[in-house]
């Protein structure tokens, strides 16, 4: 060994520290745009709690008084619509999104126009599905306007989002199981209900679950195809019926003396949003080949 060996390596050394120096700004750079991220959303959280608690505390908040107009039926409102789309968006995208994975080939026309609207529909404003609706429901088939009808709306808006989320989910599953299936004999589509969506399941429940959130807030819909009224209407298919999205408006209309209903209502439906996505959670939690085959 030469006295040459045992001199440091300048130019690894030197390469080395910029190493060192590019990690650590990429480290710096990366934590100032979470605290971006995190600080307006944490700002936002807290004006929500600190003015909306106050409604929600209060009785009448519940209640079909004067104050409030009664929030139990907004409430009620919004998740009957929202479960009537989810009825008929969620099977509807699940199926299409099968076809296009295990079905479809890429140079058909099928194929290509379906997954066309599909990303057409992806950017589609809440307002312009509201206007189709009405178009068809009022203007053309002269029908009255009820929370169904929000609901038909709803599931344009929604039918996209879970088309994506479930063709994404199948894609991953590894052609290998599919393979092995179909090695023993097993049928395609007893394969794809016994293998692949299990296999995929915590990530379609997940995906299906966001869709459901992101609908559930969605004001053009309610104002334009659905009356506002203060009183309890379980039935979607006849009559006016509330939603927190429409409660909101009619307050924020009344001006500064409705600011907190409106406060109160934004805290409720952003509640609501969180149970639903800690229920996704849940749900991708306990789902999955292994957990179904226990």
């Amino acid at each position: 060994m030469t006295t040459a060996d045992l001199k440091p390596r300048t130019g690894l050394t030197s390469m080395s520290g910029r190493r060192r120096l590019t990690d650590n700004t990429a480290r710096v750079a990366v934590t100032l745009a979470v605290l971006l991220a995190v600080l307006p959303l944490g700002w936002l959280v807290w004006t929500l709690v600190a003015r909306g608690i106050g409604p929600i505390l209060d009785v009448d908040w519940w209640t079909s008084s004067e104050r409030y107009g009664g929030a139990a039926n907004a409430i009620v409102g919004t998740l009957i619509q929202t479960a009537i789309a989810a009825v008929v968006a969620v099977p509807l995208g699940v199926l299409v999104a099968i076809y296009l994975v295990e079905y479809g080939s890429r140079k058909s026309m099928l194929t290509r126009v379906t997954t066309f609207m599909v990303d057409v529909l992806s950017g589609v404003p809440s307002i312009v599905a509201a206007l189709f609706v009405y178009a068809v429901w009022r203007t053309t088939l002269g029908l009255p306007r009820s929370g169904l009808v929000v609901a038909l709306a709803l599931v344009l808006l929604m039918v996209p989002l879970v088309v994506r989320a479930t063709e994404e989910m199948l894609k991953i599953v590894s052609q290998d199981l599919r393979e092995a299936a179909y090695a023993l004999g097993v049928p395609k589509w007893k394969t794809i209900l016994r293998v692949v969506l299990p296999t995929a399941m915590s990530g379609i429940i997940t995906g299906i679950m966001l869709a459901v959130a992101r609908v559930m807030g969605e004001s053009a819909p309610v104002l334009i195809l659905v009356g506002a009224t203060r009183a309890m209407n379980l039935n979607p298919f006849e009559g006016n019926q509330q939603s927190l999205p429409l409660m909101m408006l009619q307050e924020y209309n009344k001006g500064p003396s409705g600011f907190d209903t409106v406060w109160g209502a934004a805290l409720t439906l952003v509640i609501a949003v969180a149970i639903v996505y800690v229920i996704a959670r849940l749900l991708s939690r306990f789902t999955g080949p292994m957990k179904q085959g226990r």
